[in-house]
């Protein structure tokens, strides 16, 4: 079987290995090269070196807005959205009825496209606020809690998911175990629960926080960056740099890779974090 296995190895991954390198390696390259030009087509770029990073965080101020605005936006989300998640599948692990119609429900936003969202939670928000004669971009504030709803109440569900499934997994005689050496829920839950569904912590905090960071079609739906672009997004700020100014387009694309960098090496220092204290069962 291992013969098989590895005479046949490179006909079933080279499609795989050939989409890889042309829809993602051979664009990434090329787009950090574009990153050192000044360019209007890809057939007009010309080297200028490191001007467009230069550019990117001493002429724009925006940029630096949305980094700070986007990274305040991720730890508060990470926090909220897999601490209310991990609630829910304890709870939707008990022996309660109808546990398979709450899980169902509770996922089904998670079905739903980012700007359908936004445009729901737009009319949603704004209806709240006309008593007050204002609308979700009358603040940055406004947009921050706006997009922080609309996120927790898209992933949650999904993130409950995984949380029972680690919950599942772990074995009954270990809980048993530590009843029997007088553990109440709150020990068992430190001590034996949480431990135990690291892996299922280090998949739902690593989701949640590259969903965060990469937030752009539901932040453009909810607010477009209003006021002034004070809520707008790294993903929407590349975007609106990129899209919206002429002759930054070099620039634009020098944002782009440095969030790259910023999300790769905030993904990797997390994976390093949470990977380090999982347990085997």
């Amino acid at each position: 079987m291992q013969k098989t296995l590895k005479k046949y190895f490179a006909f079933f991954t080279l499609p795989t290995v050939l989409a890889f390198i042309t829809v993602f390696l051979i664009p990434f390259v090329f787009g950090v090269y574009l990153s050192f030009t000044k360019f209007n087509t890809v057939n007009d770029a010309q080297w200028v070196g490191f001007s467009n990073y230069i550019r990117a965080f001493t002429e724009d101020r925006d940029f630096l807005n949305a980094l700070f605005f986007t990274v305040k936006f991720a730890i508060v989300s990470v926090v909220l959205i897999n601490v209310f998640a991990f609630m829910l599948a304890l709870l939707l692990t008990r022996k309660i009825r109808g546990t398979n119609v709450f899980r169902t429900v509770f996922f089904m936003p998670d079905l739903i496209g980012g700007i359908v969202l936004g445009y729901i939670w737009q009319l949603i928000i704004n209806g709240f606020l006309a008593a007050f004669n204002v609308d979700i971009t009358f603040s940055a504030t406004y947009g921050y809690w706006g997009l922080m709803i609309l996120m927790n109440w898209q992933l949650i569900g999904y993130m409950m998911i995984i949380y029972i499934a680690g919950i599942q997994n772990i074995p009954p005689e270990l809980i048993e175990a530590a009843e029997i050496d007088g553990a109440n829920s709150w020990q068992v839950l430190k001590s034996v629960t949480v431990p135990m569904v690291m892996p299922s912590i280090t998949i739902c905090t690593f989701l949640t926080l590259t969903n965060s960071f990469k937030l752009f079609d539901q932040n453009l739906a909810l607010t477009a960056g209003a006021p002034g672009k004070e809520s707008a997004m790294l993903a929407m700020d590349i975007f609106n740099t990129f899209y919206g100014r002429q002759g930054y387009e070099g620039v634009g694309q020098a944002k782009a890779v440095v969030f790259f960098i910023i999300v790769a090496l905030i993904a990797y220092l997390h994976l390093r974090l949470t990977r380090s204290k999982e347990v085997e069962n």
